[in-house]
This record gives structure tokens, C-alpha cells and sequence, in this order.
């Protein structure tokens, strides 16, 4: 029997962040399709339509799983101008902000969002952060929402040719 999955949607922090759709496939080559999108995240680099597509599948597919959670970051509903995701198995948090949309603190806001849903209604008991130790702007991120360096080794995964060091920040539900 098929697992049904009811759409989320989280409004606050004047965002509203909503699950992908069809339509938004043009904005995410647009968001995606970018240097630093390419460097600090596994997706597909150049990222175009069909790149676009392949990812959308994955994220229909891990979300009608029960695996993945991946939601467009928006103001108005509408537009996206990036995403936050939540693996809900592993609890592990991830976002990306188009270049164009940066420095209005929307992965700061979106994340805060997340991390409270993932405590408060799916009652994960810690919310974790892969950070590479020079992305200053996620550690700031981290940070700024009271995620503090966990104790855990380092994962060393390889990622668009290179190896990546990722340090594990955690957010435990009793600091929500």
C-alpha cells in the first residue's frame, strides 16, 4: 500500500515554504545554476532543465518515501528563492540561496522554521548541520539559530571532484 504524504507547508519569519512544484523548475536552474551552489552542495554543475527534472524527481521520490524533506523558500509563496531540506531519517539540515537573494537572511529564517518543525511536530530530538570549516556564512547561520559544534568525527564525504570535510553542528529539541 502507497505511504500518503500530505504537503507541508510552514509560513513565518515572513516566509512561506512550500514543496516544489513543476512549474518551478525554470527558477531552480536559475537558483542552482551557479558557482557556489555547485561547490558547497552534490547537485548536478551546469544545472539545467534536465538536471533540474532529475532533481525534482529525487526530491518527489524521497519525499513520497517518507526519506527527504525539500521545501522552496519564498515571501510570497510563489517565487522561490531557494530551498531548505531536512533528511528525516538522519536529521540532518541543509539549505541554498540564490545568489541574487542573499543578505536578507533567508537561509537564517527558513532554517529556524525547519529546525522548529522538525522538533515540535516531527519530534526529532536533535537537528544536525554538515558544515565545511571555511563556509563562513553557514556557520554563521549555525550559530545565529544556537546550533553548537557536536562531538561527532568529521564525515569526509567526495563531492564534485574533491574531498569534503564536513564538521556535524547540532540543535537538541530542549533548546527549542
Amino acid at each position: 500500500m502507497p505511504l500518503t504524504v500530505s504537503p507541508v507547508r510552514l509560513t513565518g519569519r515572513d516566509l512561506v515554504l512550500r514543496e516544489w512544484q513543476d512549474a518551478d523548475l525554470p527558477a531552480m536552474v536559475e537558483l542552482f545554476d551557479e558557482p557556489d551552489i555547485a561547490d558547497r552542495t552534490p547537485l548536478a554543475s551546469p544545472f539545467d532543465l534536465n538536471a533540474a527534472r532529475e532533481y525534482l524527481q529525487m526530491i518527489h521520490r524521497t519525499r513520497a518515501e517518507g526519506q527527504r524533506l525539500h521545501l522552496a523558500i519564498t515571501t510570497d509563496g510563489h517565487k522561490p528563492l531557494g530551498e531548505v531540506l531536512l533528511n528525516l531519517s538522519r536529521g540532518t539540515m541543509g539549505y541554498a540561496v540564490g545568489t541574487a537573494h542573499r543578505g536578507q537572511r533567508l537561509a537564517l529564517r527558513a532554517a529556524r522554521l525547519l529546525t522548529d518543525y522538525a522538533h515540535q511536530v516531527l519530534e526529532l530530538p536533535r537537528v544536525l548541520l554538515e558544515i565545511e570549516a571555511d563556509n563562513t556564512p553557514s556557520i554563521s547561520v549555525a550559530r545565529a539559530l544556537d546550533f553548537h559544534p557536536a562531538n561527532d568525527e568529521p564525515e569526509r564525504v567526495e563531492g564534485q571532484g574533491r574531498a569534503l570535510v564536513l564538521h556535524i553542528w547540532a540543535h537538541d529539541a530542549r533548546h527549542a
